[in-house]
């Protein structure tokens, strides 16, 4: 039961909202090379590093709630932790849990869907991102499920791979789907291929409702068999990439593998069906695709097989989104937006329709929906369906228009925003788009500084990860890798590296301790801080506060 939060006896806070800044995809590079941040004319947040008490905080790994320190963070995590004030075992962590253990496999669904494909003597699908990046999916998951699915006398099985190229190296598809298609032929008398495939970024994988085209091709492929033909994945990779040496494998069209002219890996009536990725927002959309009734009207569906559909986890925890899923996701309780709305604070999130759902869904632990409608202003600002590159300033002016007209209100305690350059741009792996992202974004720092400080307010700058921070590959020996043509690799995955941890309070008057920040901490530090900065107690067993009262 979350109780109001008590006033702080030490001090009550500033005239003007709390307002923290999200840069998504924004840390601290390890490289001088390859680090767009660095490269960036970054004229507001250098005024801040130069001006204003500031630390680095860790946003990847244990803390926030990864199995180990080399998995990178990811805006879903990240999120988690910036608003729940505590770091959860998350997504991989609980997959790969529950794999190790067997629980996974014990659970009724999985015999639920085994049984239904052994009985009717169908085939068992298995939908998903093919990579170890970790962030939404991981093909050692994929790999484990198809051995126990033998096991338990399964025959028939059929992959719909998507190809990854964010999460891992851009071009790096072989390095999956060779050792898979071999992997799939090992299992003698047995039909297991890869049925259908393409790039994450071009079917499937959409969230938020911001291109449901996505979702039809990946329909159109994975259900229907629809798309263009080949005789192997490995064949269709190595095709497109022939066609267009440029190509990245997040782009990738469709491909479906057919033999004598036919899909080999429909989806029929009788099925099973498991979208294999764990992360929730790119996956509710295909999950709807399955389990929508008539009523559906996202797009044309053609036919909707009677299927038992199963997601990795449920991602939808409120709405119950699959009906039907294979591991519990988290239990997050306690969010500071649930504290702060039951001590009466007013407050708003905002970003454009890529991280909307960070600040709303992900910010409040997974959960759909305000807390307290009277409260909380939830703004999403449409984002434009067109490739990040060629529009890298994104909507982060018209983010800012609205901060600053809510500041200018009086209406709010608190707002949180989330400008998503870094991270969308840096998927790219375009490094003056990167830099044009960064620089359109620094002008907005600029703009909420001074409102915050007409305003009275604090403004605390942070990231849910790094990203633009790490443009190129590097090898061990720390040189930038390069290819044929003798230009940097790119780079499109998150880093490694720690995030801002930024207070800008133009009224201080000494409450706090701006020399010695607390080191060590990660960004799940945020909700104790900011609570202070409120002039509440933070919650005793949230992580510990940046700042230091005196």
């Amino acid at each position: 039961m979350v109780e109001a939060l008590k006033k702080n006896p030490k001090w009550q806070g500033r005239r003007g909202p709390v307002v923290l800044v999200i840069m998504d995809g924004v840390g601290y590079g390890k490289y001088e090379e390859g680090d767009a941040v660095k490269a960036s004319k970054m004229k507001y947040l250098d005024w801040f590093h130069d001006n204003c008490p500031h630390t680095q905080l860790k946003a990847h790994g244990t803390a926030v709630g990864l199995p180990s320190d080399d998995d990178m963070g990811n805006s879903e995590v990240g999120h988690n932790a910036m608003g729940c004030g505590r770091v959860f075992a998350q997504g991989a962590k609980l997959v790969g849990e529950s794999i190790s253990s067997g629980k996974m496999f014990e659970g009724d669904t999985w015999k639920k869907l085994v049984k239904n494909v052994n009985d009717k003597n169908s085939a068992f699908h298995f939908i998903g991102l093919v990579s170890d990046g970790n962030v939404h999916s991981h093909i050692d998951h994929l790999k484990a499920m198809i051995t126990q699915a033998n096991k338990d006398g399964v025959k028939k099985i059929r992959v719909h791979a998507l190809l990854d190229g964010r999460d891992v190296p851009p071009t790096s598809a072989l390095e999956y789907f060779e050792p898979l298609e071999e992997f799939l032929a090992g299992f003698a008398g047995c039909d297991y291929c890869i049925a259908s495939g393409g790039g994450r970024m071009y079917m499937t994988m959409d969230r938020y409702g911001a291109d449901w085209s996505m979702v039809d091709r990946g329909w159109k492929a994975h259900v229907l068999g629809e798309g263009r033909k080949f005789a192997s994945a490995c064949e269709a990779i190595k095709k497109y990439r022939e066609e267009n040496p440029a190509v990245l494998d997040q782009d990738m069209h469709e491909f479906v593998i057919a033999k004598d002219g036919k899909a080999v890996g429909t989806i029929e009536d009788g099925d099973s069906v498991v979208y294999f990725n764990f992360r929730g927002d790119r996956a509710l959309e295909i999950s709807a695709a399955f389990e929508g009734d008539s009523s559906f009207d996202k797009f044309d569906r053609v036919r909707v097989p009677a299927v038992e559909y199963a997601g990795m986890m449920e991602y939808d925890g409120d709405n119950h989104k699959p009906a039907q899923y294979l591991v519990n996701p988290p239990s997050i309780d306690r969010t500071m937006g649930e504290y702060l709305t039951k001590s009466g604070v007013h407050l708003m999130a905002i970003s454009e329709t890529q991280k909307y759902g960070h600040v709303t869904y992900f910010f409040n632990g997974n959960r759909p929906g305000e807390f307290d409608k009277s409260l909380e202003t939830y703004v999403e600002v449409p984002s434009d369906v067109v490739p990040f590159e060629q529009r890298p300033w994104m909507k982060c002016a018209e983010i800012t228009d609205k901060v600053i007209e809510a500041i200018k209100s009086g209406k709010y305690d608190h707002i949180r925003l989330n400008f998503p350059n870094g991270d969308m741009v840096g998927h790219t792996g375009v490094f003056n788009a990167v830099v044009c992202s960064m620089e359109g974004m620094d002008l907005q720092l600029g703009r909420i500084r001074d409102a915050v400080k007409e305003a009275g307010g604090i403004m605390c700058i942070t990231a849910d990860h790094g990203n633009s921070d790490d443009m190129y590959e590097h090898k061990k020996d720390g040189s930038v890798a390069k290819g044929a043509d003798g230009e940097p690799k790119s780079k499109t995955s998150h880093s490694l590296n720690p995030v801002p941890g930024i207070i800008y309070d133009p009224e201080y008057k000494g409450e706090y301790d701006t020399e010695n920040l607390n080191e060590g901490l990660g960004i799940s530090s945020w909700p104790s801080t900011i609570m202070t900065l409120m002039g509440f107690e933070a919650p005793s067993d949230y992580d510990k506060s940046i700042i230091n009262l005196k």
